[in-house]
Parts: structure tokens; sequence; C-alpha cells
């Protein structure tokens, strides 16, 4: 593998790149493929394909006992769980959420013809700061997302005591944080419902698929009916639903990659400690830090570029892209920076002064079992080079 010991070793400078294939920074996390197969023979038995099959069954119910909470209600995808959770939650007008997330927990509700009003972030956690949140309620506002973002737990109490105060509901875009704890307790059991993505590039993958945690009986039994155009048995539709299913292939995927799900956790952890061995001494460079006495599935490694470091943070991802790294500036350029909204609201910006800050200061770099120590080390010897200025 290439060594990176000074500038001329750079593929921006014309080298060789490190990689010859792209590496990303979300490749999928996959579990034995022979156990897969075992499910498969059993999918081709049974005949059963979809419509709430034994296996999403057995998946949700371990989901759920893995997080601690009562229901868990396998979706399509996390979209969709997230518009079902909205609708079942009857939210409507004005929904409060950071613009400094993935660009679905907007449309979700735009989707829906619901206003989307974004709150600023702490610039320590990168999520919701609860007095830009308060400042942004209106007699239109119905509802909060708070969004646990690379893991990290947004301030649940803190939202929760605005939602009451203001009786509004509270949900969670929880998608960074399977298998996360806050404060001892496992993500899942706050606010009404907490939305989880099991897309390809999450933590935990299904191929394709979602679902959404809840302690609340009725408010599950509404999303399973909504998730099957509200089928109340057969031939009686008994609620306004879509399509929102997860198959039996997916939840295939699913019940092999729970299974492998420890051993990925201590990849990721491994990889993250070896980024921070890496990159703690250069100036300006900082590595987004996991409170160790929580639950954490390291999916993300967040580098921050502060003032302090002598190039940009753009420059850095483009001599990365370079040697075929493809680290992402995640979430740049924010949620209210992209069409529609940056349409529908063009003076937001001015309202969400460290969204701007942290969106231009953020590098994602790749982790995952699809990356081996020796890649890391890689990454930072580029990183290192670009930063500190070997010549």
């Amino acid at each position: 593998m290439k060594q990176i010991k000074t500038k001329t070793d750079l593929a921006i400078n014309g080298a060789p790149p490190a990689f010859d294939e792209k590496l990303h920074v979300g490749r999928p996390n996959i579990g034995d493929k022979a156990e897969f197969l075992r499910y498969v023979d059993q999918i081709f038995e049974s005949k059963w394909l979809s419509n709430n099959g034994p296996l999403v069954q057995q998946l949700e119910q371990r989901i759920a006992e893995h997080h601690h909470v009562k229901h868990c209600v396998a979706m399509a995808n996390g979209t969709i769980a997230l518009e079902i959770a909205i609708r079942a939650l009857e939210l409507k007008g004005e929904v409060i959420i950071p613009s400094y997330t993935f660009i679905a927990t907007a449309h979700a509700l735009h989707w829906q013809e619901i206003t989307p009003v974004f709150a600023d972030i702490d610039p320590a956690t990168h999520c919701l700061e609860p007095e830009s949140v308060r400042k942004m309620i209106t007699p239109n506002t119905s509802g909060i997302i708070g969004v646990h973002l690379w893991g990290h737990a947004a301030p649940v109490k803190e939202l929760q005591n605005i939602a009451d105060e203001h009786n509004l509901k509270l949900m969670f875009d929880a998608a960074h944080a399977f298998g996360n704890s806050h404060k001892g307790q496992m993500i899942g059991n706050f606010g009404e419902a907490e939305v989880l993505s099991f897309h390809a590039t999450k933590l935990f993958n299904t191929f394709e698929g979602g679902a959404v945690l809840t302690n609340n009986d009725e408010l599950a039994e509404k999303m399973r009916l909504m998730r099957n155009f509200g089928f109340g048995g057969v031939d009686s539709v008994i609620y306004p639903g879509t399509n929102g299913k997860l198959t039996e292939i997916c939840a295939a995927m699913g019940l092999v990659n729970l299974d492998n799900l420890d051993s990925v956790v201590e990849h990721n952890k491994s990889n993250y400690f070896a980024y921070n061995r890496g990159l703690e001494r250069l100036p300006g460079i900082s590595i987004f830090a996991f409170d160790e006495a929580e639950k954490n599935n390291y999916q993300y490694v967040v580098m921050e570029v502060d003032e302090a470091c002598p190039v940009s943070r753009d420059d850095i991802v483009e001599a990365l892209h370079a040697e075929n790294i493809l680290a992402r500036k995640y979430f740049w350029p924010g949620c209210h920076n992209m069409f529609p909204y940056r349409k529908l609201y063009p003076h937001a910006r001015l309202l969400l002064p460290v969204t701007e800050q942290i969106s231009d200061k953020v590098v994602v770099l790749p982790t995952g079992t699809a990356v081996s120590a020796e890649i890391v080390n890689v990454i930072t010897q580029v990183v290192e080079t670009v930063v500190g200025g070997k010549s």
C-alpha cells in the first residue's frame, strides 16, 4: 500500500493515487453469506416474500429488544418511516428541525405539505440548540424533530421540556444512532417515536429499510396499519395508508447483520481511535468525540477543520479525493441552502450562523469493515502531509 511521506507523494501533485478503487465513506457492513443464504432458502420454501412475514416479525422483535423499547415497526426505508411517523403523529403547519441534517428530514415534511422550520445547532454537539428552537415557535408550530447526529443524542430533556411547555409533539430522527444510548437509556425511548434507517451505508443495513421505535401502543398500531394501506383484516381497510412494508429478503439481511453487529462496532471503534492517534497533533484539526460513558456505534469519523489549520477544509477534501478517498463534506451546505428551501427561505442563513459555520468545517472520513488499520494510516498520512506541509 502506498506510503505518503512528502508532498511529492500526493496524487494531487501528480503521483499515482493511493487506491485503485474509490474508497467511500459508507461501504456496506455485511454479515455471513452462508447464514443469509439459509434465510433465503426459508423464504423460497415458505413462499412468503412480503406482507409482514415471519422474518420481518423476528427482526422487529430483536431490534426492539436491542433498544429496550416496546415496539419496532419495520418499514421499506428510513424516509418512508419518517413520513409515516410524521403522519401518525398528525403533525401539520410548521415543524422545527435542524438544517444541519440529511435532506430527507426536511423532505419528509415538505412532501406532506408541512413547513420545515430550521433552527440552529450547538457548535459542541452539532445537534439542535434548544434556545434556537424556542425562538422558532409560532402559533402554527405542531412539533419538533430532533436529530441524533453522528450518533450523539440531541438534547432530549431540553427539547421535551419545550414540547411540553408549548403542547408540541416531539420525535427524533435516529438514523445515525442505532444501538446508542443517552444518559444510560437506549435510543428509541425518547419523544413520541424515533426513526431508524437501515440503508446500505448505515452501521446496520437490511439492503434498504428503516423502522420506527416507540413505547406508545396506539401509535405503533396506527403505523402498522398505515404501512399496509390501512388494512385491518382481509378486505377491511380501516385507516388511510400507503405501502411502507419491509420485505422478507431485506429482513433476512438484517437478521444476519444483527448477528454481526458487535464485531462491526468493535471494528469502527478501532478505526475511530486510529484516526485520533493519526490526527491529534495536527494544527486546526480535531475529531468529534464520543462520550465513552455511553453505548456508541462509532459509525462516523467526523473531522473538524478550524481557523488554526494552515489549509482549508476544501483543500484537504480535494487532496483526499485525488487519492480516491471520497471523504464527504456532510452536511454541507445545509438543507436551507438546497432546493426548494433556499428559494422558499432565502434569508434563513441569517438565523443559522452556527449551522453555516459547522457545515464549512466538517469532513467525514471513511470507516466501517471495508476500512482496515492500514487504510486509516494512509488517510491520516494524506491529511498530515497536506496540513503539516511536508516537502
